[in-house]
């Protein structure tokens, strides 16, 4: 069976649209998002273009900020500052990855936690380790809400992460542990990785690796969430052979449509999060 994030993206759209409706009537204030874009790499700019879209069909203020792919990492965080200074900002999101000569960690830090809409500066990463309320990274937070909608058991079930990224390895297997799943998570320096893959109940794959899970790799009725997407040729591929693997597993997202979409839906309720936040304090 497909799990159908792109359907599930659209129904969860309706909510979001509705609940950014009664938050205008409450506070009297439409809750706003800014995207960093630095540089003009085509797939980041399909990304935040993705992302401009889908706010504007649920009624948030998003705006892409575009900035040269040669600017210093000082003007970069003055740009930051600026934002996390403005009221009328609720969510500020740095498309990642960023060029080289910037340090990620330090500036995704400059981001203030109250307006942080990825959940990667260290206090909400932070919050989401020790199980305190906050801000959750959008594609583990959908990758659960897909799961959850398609009502797949993850109590007990022995689930295996591959790619440990802090993006989204690490923080999905903390949230498939939370949800009293087993966890393992493999990566690069894993001996023999499918020992663990072929033994999953609920295999999460995230290594940017096109077609790197096989059908040999795989339990027979397992759940497949492929958190990839790779360019091959004109193509969208994702991290799992799909053909493959459509017929052994129960459950698989397919790419594009799965995870993707999903991403962006969790985006958007963390927006909201960080709105209702603000306004409620």
């Amino acid at each position: 069976m497909i799990l159908d994030g792109k359907g599930l993206a659209k129904q969860n759209e309706i909510t979001l649209k509705n609940r950014v409706i009664e938050l205008k009537k409450k506070f009297g204030i439409t809750p706003s998002l800014r995207v960093i874009l630095v540089g003009e790499s085509p797939a980041s700019i399909a990304y935040v273009n993705s992302k401009k879209k889908a706010c504007d069909r649920v009624g948030i203020d998003g705006e892409i900020i575009r900035l040269p792919s040669d600017i210093s990492e000082e003007v970069l965080i003055d740009k930051i500052e600026s934002l996390n200074h403005d009221d009328a900002v609720d969510g500020i999101l740095i498309q990642l990855p960023l060029p080289k000569h910037i340090n990620e960690t330090f500036v995704l830090n400059k981001v203030s936690p109250s307006k942080d809409v990825d959940g990667l500066h260290t206090i909400n990463a932070g919050k989401l380790f020790t199980k305190q309320p906050g801000v959750v990274p959008a594609t583990p937070l959908g990758v659960i809400m897909l799961l959850k909608h398609y009502q797949i058991p993850l109590e007990g079930k022995y689930a295996v992460v591959v790619g440990r990224s802090n993006l989204v390895g690490m923080p999905l297997a903390k949230l498939l542990n939370d949800a009293d799943a087993t966890v393992t998570v493999v990566h690069r320096k894993t001996e023999d990785i499918t020992r663990f893959t072929k033994e999953a109940d609920i295999l999460c794959v995230a290594v940017g690796k096109p077609n790197f899970i096989t059908k040999d790799m795989v339990k027979p009725g397992s759940v497949v969430v492929d958190v990839g997407i790779n360019r091959v040729g004109e193509s969208l591929v994702g991290d799992v052979d799909f053909e493959e693997i459509k017929d052994i597993a129960s459950y698989i997202t397919p790419v594009p449509g799965g995870v993707g979409p999903m991403t962006i839906s969790a985006l958007l309720f963390n927006v909201l999060f960080q709105y209702e936040v603000k306004y409620h304090d």
